[in-house]
């Protein structure tokens, strides 16, 4: 019997028969971001029938939304269904895949994707090795027990380094005290981009010097050795015949046709369209519910069916209200499974409406009833994301995991036409045994030798512990980094590293308030009037900053237009124009020449801001503006700040 499934299961009466399907598997693919995850499946797509010979299929098929396409990540977990051939027998196996994202920030789609899957694949990358999220991922699959394969990915790599990778795997089970059984793992060796995998890593790397050819590792066998080791070592889902029926919700969709759709997985029982069955929420009530419609997933459509039976993982329309967490279960016999736990957010942001002299311009959703609606949709499917009421009506504070999660949230709500005026980000802390404690961040960094100098520096300054350090030429360093002193470090760091460093955070858990952390060295330059920018300012003042503007860019009062060059804001009148005369001068003519503006991210903005300031989100537009427009009364807070200091 699969652990994950008598984990969940209450107890099983014992007369019951332990049947299991010996056709079905379910699994799922966790790794570090940019290790191949999305490549991988999408092979095993191509090989095992999915499309057409004639069929035009988009690279990574399986990240779907445009942000993913963009940014090349996964953000959110996707399952797809393949059936694989077994050469051996000649039988048949469904393979349930879910893709799981592999930033740090989308842990809880993560552990969510866990929930559903009977064993996991490990993907490392063979020149990368395992980085934080490989820790995070691995320590939640161990937690639950769930059999692991090890997949080591882009073994043809040139700078490849695969026995010592599969070392520091080793290691990293060794780390996370991983008990005797859950350290026997098989190996895979492949290459998801061309389509192979073996288990000799002798002939995968002898291999390396034949890219393309249709011979040997590269030949006809394809990734059927990956399909045999996750056929044998995946356990079949297991079910007790004659069980009531227990399905758990795990992931929500929607259709522009039937609704709220509820992804779920099946434990025991039958599922049937038009079934009428009990529907366990949150709160501990059972309400009568009917199964309106039923889906399987095929490939990656959806496909309408009948029934579906024990370990299939389906999609159920005609419950409204039903959300992550909950249970449908047997009429006559309701036996709810527990509700889905996720890690706690780490990061808080204020999100309100737009309250700049420009609103309204570009944005059709405006109000605060349009951006509040918006926000209870997120909660509906992101389990790890809350929203808190603030003191004012029009504003809310968004609790997340990291910076990443909460910039993707406003990209995708400045698409859908909604404006907004965005904070700085800030850690949320608690109070452990009467001690105020703050989250830290385990911080894994490449980078060149020559600037291993000028990166320790910048994390002392920002109170990180050196955990561990490796390497020659490329070194690596493991830091724990209070979060707080991560806000902001990015940029740095790319500018000290000449952008050759690599950069990756996850949380490790809540340690003692670590004191006060340098925040941004250079004040602003703050527009002080409303208008276009001229060049004719502009040209005086970027000698003295970096400016975040471009000529003829409409400015208001308040408004944020460059660096400063030193400590301390400056109010500047970026609107001024050259004066004209009758009198001619031989340099009148002379073509002005602007040194290029600095044009910041939405995440580099969250970056930048200090907490005196936020971020205008429009559909066209991002602007960094004061909290408080009016120059007056900034003054007079600043001298009221330096009095009480």
């Amino acid at each position: 019997m699969s652990p994950r499934t008598s984990s969940v299961l209450d107890a099983p009466v014992p007369e019951m028969t332990l049947r299991k399907r010996d056709d079905l598997r379910n699994l799922a693919i966790v790794a570090h971001v940019d290790h191949g995850k999305t490549t991988l499946v999408d092979a095993m797509l191509h090989q095992s029938g999915a499309f057409r010979a004639n069929e035009a299929v988009a690279d990574r098929v399986m990240d779907s939304m445009d942000l993913e396409r963009e940014k090349g990540i996964t953000i959110l977990a996707k399952n797809t269904s393949l059936v694989w051939r077994d050469e051996r027998d000649g039988s048949d196996i469904t393979l349930n895949i879910v893709d799981t994202p592999g930033h740090a920030d989308f842990g809880g789609e993560v552990e969510r994707a866990l929930t559903m899957v009977d064993g996991i694949v490990l993907l490392v990358d063979a020149a990368e090795g395992p980085l934080p999220q490989t820790r995070f991922v691995l320590r939640k699959a161990l937690a639950r027990d769930l059999p692991v394969i090890l997949v080591i990915n882009k073994v043809d790599r040139p700078d490849a380094r695969t026995e010592a990778v599969v070392d520091e795997v080793y290691e990293l089970f060794f780390d996370l005290e991983a008990s005797e059984h859950q350290i026997d793992f098989p190996i895979v060796y492949c290459s998801g981009r061309d389509g192979w995998s073996t288990l000799d890593l002798a002939e995968a790397e002898a291999g390396n010097d034949e890219a393309g050819s249709d011979e040997g590792v590269r030949g006809a066998a394809g990734l059927r050795s990956l399909a045999e080791v996750l056929v044998d070592t995946i356990p079949a889902p297991t079910y007790h015949e004659g069980a009531p029926l227990q399905a758990w919700v795990t992931n929500l969709d929607a259709s522009p046709y039937l609704g709220r759709l509820a992804l779920l997985r099946i434990f025991e029982g039958t599922l049937r369209k038009g079934q009428s069955v009990a529907w366990c929420r949150i709160d501990g009530t059972v309400v009568r519910a009917r199964i309106a419609e039923l889906f399987l997933t095929e490939h990656l459509d959806r496909v309408p069916v009948d029934e579906a039976h024990q370990g299939d993982l389906v999609a159920v329309a005609g419950i409204d209200d039903v959300t992550i967490g909950e249970t449908l279960a047997d009429l006559d016999d309701p036996r709810p499974l527990p509700v889905i736990s996720v890690d706690e957010p780490a990061l808080s942001m204020t999100l309100g409406i737009n309250t700049s002299p420009l609103a309204g311009r570009e944005g059709k959703k405006l109000t605060a009833r349009l951006v509040k609606n918006r926000l209870d949709a997120e909660l509906v499917g992101n389990v790890s994301m809350r929203v808190k009421p603030t003191d004012r009506p029009d504003a809310w504070e968004v609790h997340a995991r990291g910076e990443l999660q909460l910039a993707i949230l406003v990209e995708q709500m400045r698409r859908e036409g909604f404006e907004l005026t965005v904070g700085k980000p800030e850690v949320l802390t608690r109070e452990i045994d009467g001690q105020l404690c703050e989250p830290v961040e385990r911080v894994t960094i490449d980078v060149p030798e020559q600037h291993l100098g000028a990166v320790t520096q910048l994390l002392a300054a920002r109170k990180g512990r050196m955990q561990n350090m490796i390497g020659s030429g490329w070194v690596r360093l493991d830091y724990l980094v209070p979060a707080r002193g991560l806000i902001g470090f990015r940029t740095e760091f790319l500018t000290e590293t000449r952008g050759t460093g690599v950069l990756n955070h996850m949380f490790e858990g809540y340690e003692p308030w670590a004191g006060e952390i340098r925040a941004r060295a250079q004040g602003v330059l703050v527009a002080d009037r409303t208008g276009p920018a001229t060049t004719y300012a502009m040209l005086n003042l970027q000698d003295r900053a970096t400016m975040m503007v471009g000529p003829a860019t409409e400015v208001y009062c308040g408004m944020i237009v460059g660096e400063n060059s030193r400590a301390g804001d400056m109010d500047v009148n970026i609107c001024k124009e050259k004066k004209l005369t009758n009198v001619r001068a031989s340099s009148s003519d002379e073509t002005v020449k602007l040194t290029p503006y600095r044009n910041l991210s939405l995440e580099g903005a969250l970056e930048f801001i200090d907490a005196d300031e936020c971020v205008e989100v429009t559909p066209l537009h991002t602007r960094l503006r004061k909290v408080d427009l009016d120059p007056t009364s900034r003054a007079r807070e600043a001298k009221r700040r330096s009095l009480a200091s």
